[in-house]
């Protein structure tokens, strides 16, 4: 009887990232669960922390359960790097395993890492991969560093804390806060809303634009004869982004200005300052500084296209993409 050859089955590129994505939402529920990771010290239920979780790993910003006053610093730290990983992908993250421990990258893994970030080609994943995990500290670090003034002014030292689960909460536009009111406490506050609305965009630009930004931007500064266009995703990107920002300031502002439980008794920078900051965060974050209930029903349906449209192609937030739109 002739011997039979089986060959060995290799999972896909997608069926990778599916099972990464999944393997961290189960794990992160089941961290959450444990007693040291809530205030009051008692288990929590495995649908909620199941729900939690997938929120943060899928940066949607959803919440069963008050982020602020339910779950400890030890769960708050642990929504936070599901977040990051969720932001930056579960594939990135392992990348960035691999790299920081010196492995070779096979060819199966770089694909599967060009999938993940829709990166164009597979030809210098390796390097777009550590200019996304540079990037992401860097920006993340100086978000932080602006809000601590603001935190640890109205929170002392746990200021500190906060400011770096808003930042990372909001370039990877997870919509994670921890005040029971979103950041409606803030809504006046300059600061924190262009800080917050800065990394949100940044984190939705999508990071193919960002290293194409970085390389022009670098190639302009040092004059060097070799020059690197913007190409047509990354110009796209920008001008999309800037087009639906610009209409979500216009449509919040003239649609909510004489509604007696939003904008009507805010002030005139504080009816500009809502505007702006409910027309980033809507698209792709989930943050709020006005109360959504209370909003026109033109004003949330319009609020529904953007969210539809989303973010950029390879970005943190999710949608059609503002490529597909334009």
């Amino acid at each position: 009887m002739p011997w039979k050859i089986h060959k060995k089955r290799h999972l896909t590129s997608f069926q990778v990232i599916i099972l990464g994505f999944a393997g961290v939402i189960l794990f992160g529920a089941l961290i959450l669960m444990l007693p040291i990771s809530s205030v009051q010290g008692i288990i929590t239920p495995f649908h909620k922390a199941l729900f939690t979780s997938t929120s943060a790993v899928c940066v949607t910003g959803l919440v069963v359960l008050d982020t602020g006053s339910y779950w400890s610093v030890f769960g708050q730290t642990v929504i936070m790097l599901l977040i990051q990983i969720g932001g930056l992908g579960v594939i990135t993250t392992a990348t960035a395993v691999f790299i920081l421990s010196g492995r070779k990258i096979s060819i199966m893994q770089r694909s599967t890492m060009q999938n993940a970030i829709s990166a164009p080609k597979v030809g210098g994943i390796v390097r777009l991969m550590s200019f996304i995990l540079k990037g992401t500290l860097l920006i993340e670090l100086i978000g932080a560093l602006f809000m601590m003034p603001v935190f640890c002014h109205d929170f002392g030292l746990r200021g500190i804390w906060m400011s770096i689960f808003h930042s990372v909460s909001a370039f990877c536009n997870a919509g994670f806060s921890l005040f029971s009111d979103n950041l409606g406490g803030y809504r006046s506050n300059i600061s924190v809303n262009i800080v917050i609305c800065s990394l949100i965009v940044l984190g939705g630009i999508g990071f193919a634009a960002l290293n194409n930004i970085h390389l022009y931007i670098k190639k302009k500064i040092k004059r060097d004869k070799n020059k690197i266009r913007l190409n047509l995703t990354t110009k796209m990107a920008v001008l999309m982004s800037a087009i639906l920002i610009a209409a979500g300031i216009l449509v919040t502002f003239v649609i909510e200005a004489n509604n007696p439980a939003t904008l009507q008794n805010f002030s005139m920078h504080d009816k500009i300052l809502a505007s702006l900051f409910q027309s980033v965060t809507t698209r792709t974050a989930g943050f709020q500084t006005m109360d959504l209930a209370n909003m026109r029903i033109a004003t949330l349906i319009s609020y529904i296209f953007f969210m539809y449209i989303g973010a950029s192609p390879g970005s943190t937030g999710g949608g059609i993409k503002t490529t597909t739109i334009g």
